[in-house]
């Protein structure tokens, strides 16, 4: 299933052997994310996950953001004009839950890259966080002020960030509204790496090309038993592990694999 073209310019596709870039195009506006970009970036997500072609996906932003949240402008308008948040459009694909891009991230196989070029706050600070890696520029930062607008992490931080960092670092983060600089997300393991601005995509270009090399039908199968393993025990993973391995030995990948080891070359993987 390839993908189709993008619906909105405010969302730029780029596909690269096997890797999907991602880019969210409102720089004017930090990228922040309209009602119409919820919907075209949850079906190009979809898409990507369904695409055999796609391996990797890197998720980025245009200009000096990387996303600032879902966008109050309309949300401010809407209120002034007294139809109220609950009534909004915006607010009712955010919680239109199985269509939303955070549910797509969430249960997606291929892994995704967030190549956080500046500032993620919100609705962006949640999108960061559940992607697989981060790499993130020194002048990037993870804003948790939600409490500060109070409102919420709607998409998926308190979820998220407990696990990623403790419960107490995590209560600290958020009832604090902190701002997060790149080199504490890099001390806290919320960044797998920081780099200079100009290095952001190709440093998170290299690691997406690296793993697209692999066996995708592996990379995707590992990520899947890592997402089901956070709420499974040890022996039922450990059982689905194996069904997942002699399946995969059944492969035309793992033929290959063995192949190459035996030829002493970079193995070709198809996907099949």
């Amino acid at each position: 299933m390839p993908l189709t073209p993008a619906s909105t310019n405010d969302i730029l596709l780029s596909e690269d052997n096997h890797v999907l870039t991602i880019t969210l195009n409102r720089p004017d506006r930090l990228n922040a994310i309209s009602g119409p970009m919820l919907d075209e970036l949850a079906a190009k997500l979809k898409e990507a996950n369904l695409d055999s072609d796609v391996r990797v996906v890197i998720i980025t932003g245009a200009g000096k953001g990387f996303c600032s949240g879902l966008d109050l402008k309309d949300t401010q308008r809407n209120m002034s004009e007294g139809k109220g948040i609950g009534m909004t459009q915006n607010a009712q694909r955010l919680f239109s839950v199985e269509n939303s891009p955070i549910s797509a991230l969430w249960q997606m196989d291929k892994p995704v890259i967030a190549a956080i070029n500046g500032a993620a706050a919100g609705f962006g600070m949640d999108m960061a966080l559940l992607a697989d890696m981060r790499i993130m520029s020194n002048t990037a930062k993870l804003a948790a002020t939600m409490v500060k607008r109070n409102v919420v992490p709607e998409s998926g931080g308190t979820w998220l960030l407990p696990r990623l960092v403790g419960w107490g670092k995590a209560a600290e983060i958020f009832y604090r509204g902190k701002v997060l600089l790149a080199d504490e997300c890099l001390t806290l393991n919320l960044a797998n790496e920081v780099v200079e601005p100009d290095e952001v995509m190709a440093k998170a270009r290299q690691w997406a090309e690296e793993i697209a090399a692999n066996g995708p039908l592996a990379v995707q199968t590992t990520k899947r038993m890592m997402r089901m393993g956070m709420e499974e025990t040890f022996p039922t993973t450990v059982d689905h592990l194996m069904m997942h391995f002699k399946a995969l030995t059944a492969t035309e990948d793992f033929q290959e694999a063995l192949l190459a080891f035996n030829e002493k070359r970079e193995p070709k993987f198809k996907g099949r």
